[in-house]
């Protein structure tokens, strides 16, 4: 007689065989996400906590690819201001961008999780260069990709080769992986009356003026009905419940309530 499986392994099966919310997604992860408490740098039992969250979201059969800032290492913005050439604190910063990618490979394969960095600007002994179909069959066949360097070009943040490169590849949703629970009508530290949004439009993003993303990458997600979601990463299995459809953070949408 065969014993019945329990409860739990059953459920947990069904988990296995039901396909993800979102089949492929591009996580927007800040420089300053891997900041623990020294403000610079990166802590790594922070990198590894990332790593952790990704690994579970990916494990529930979702492609994924992180589009990695620098601003941990160096923003071009600040050394502009401080009288540096733009593109050339730009290409700076471009570079912070991937030291973050190569320790984030580091920690992801770490946990087993092969991993592919792609950088805008070549540099053959580091990384692949960014190549769009090269870049979907690294997805493909399971493996998590790195997209650094944003665009490979000056005057842009991060956020908006962000968008571009979910747009290229065909994600469902672009994720803003950040340390806040969603977007805000105003900054809930600084408003203790500041309204959480379920939902919101692009567009009622650009007329509050909400600083969820650079309005270039917000008008990029809107042309190309790309939603947008921003979640909490640091709040344990977040980002795995987002992909399997559950509710989770703020959707930016095309109008409110529809994708």
């Amino acid at each position: 007689m065969v014993e019945a499986m329990p409860l739990s392994g059953r459920v947990e099966d069904a988990r296995q065989l039901t396909p993800p919310h979102y089949r492929r997604v591009v996580i927007k992860l800040s420089g300053e996400a891997l900041v623990g408490d020294g403000g610079y740098g990166i802590d790594p039992l922070v990198l590894d906590t990332v790593a952790l969250e990704l690994q579970a979201a990916h494990s529930l059969g979702t492609e994924i690819a992180v589009m990695m800032g620098g601003g941990n290492i160096f923003r071009g913005l600040a050394g502009a201001r401080r009288g540096m050439n733009r593109v050339t604190a730009d290409l700076m910063g471009m570079l912070g961008t991937v030291i973050n990618g190569l320790a984030l490979r580091d920690a992801l394969e770490a946990h087993g999780m092969a991993t592919r960095v792609q950088t805008a600007i070549e540099m053959h002994q580091v990384a692949e260069p960014y190549i769009r179909g090269r870049a979907i069959r690294h997805l493909e066949k399971g493996r998590v990709v790195i997209f650094c360097a944003g665009s490979g070009n000056p005057f842009f943040t991060t956020d908006t080769p962000a968008a571009l490169r979910a747009a290229e590849i065909g994600a469902d949703v672009l994720i803003k992986a950040t340390r806040v629970d969603g977007v805000y009508s105003a900054d809930p530290k600084v408003d203790p009356a500041a309204q959480r949004f379920e939902t919101i439009s692009y567009l009622e993003v650009l007329n509050r003026g909400l600083q969820v993303m650079d309005n270039t990458a917000i008008t990029l997600c809107m042309d190309n009905r790309l939603p947008l979601l921003v979640l909490d990463l640091f709040t344990p299995g977040n980002l795995a419940r987002a992909v399997s459809g559950e509710p989770v953070g703020t959707l930016v949408v095309d109008r409110e309530g529809r994708e």
